[in-house]
C-alpha cells in the first residue's frame, strides 16, 4: 500500500512538473519577450498614439488579439519597456487596426483596453 502511494505521488510529481515545463506561460511555449521582437512592426505605433499603424503591425497583432493575456504580457514586458513602448499607446492598436472582435475592457495590469 506504501508502495503505490510512493508512486502515484511521484507519478504525479513528475506529470506536474512536465506540465510546467511545457509551456505554461502567458504565450505558451514562447516568452513575452520573445513575441515582443514579432512586433517589431509596431514600434511607432507603440510609442505615439497619432502615428498610422502598419499593415504589418495589424497582421501580427491579430494573432495575438484572440489571446489578450497573451498580448498583455508582450505589451508590459522587458524588451517592450526597453524598446520604448508606452503600454498605453500600445494597448490602442488594435482598435487603431479597426478589429471588431478585439478584447474590449481586458485589464492588463493597471490598464484597460479600448
Amino acid at each position: 500500500m506504501a508502495s503505490s502511494k510512493k508512486f502515484l505521488c511521484t507519478l504525479g510529481l513528475i506529470l506536474l512538473i512536465g506540465t510546467v515545463v511545457d509551456g505554461a506561460g502567458e504565450c505558451g511555449r514562447s516568452s513575452p519577450d520573445n513575441e515582443a521582437m514579432r512586433l517589431a512592426p509596431c514600434a511607432g505605433a507603440a510609442q505615439d498614439s497619432t502615428a498610422a499603424v502598419p499593415g504589418g503591425c495589424c497582421t501580427q497583432i491579430k494573432r495575438y488579439s484572440q489571446n489578450p493575456k497573451c498580448l498583455c504580457a508582450i505589451l508590459l514586458s522587458d524588451t517592450a519597456k526597453a524598446s520604448g513602448v508606452d503600454p498605453e499607446v500600445a494597448l490602442t492598436i488594435p482598435k487603431r487596426c479597426n478589429f471588431a472582435n478585439r478584447p474590449v475592457g481586458y485589464k492588463c495590469g493597471p490598464y484597460t483596453l479600448p
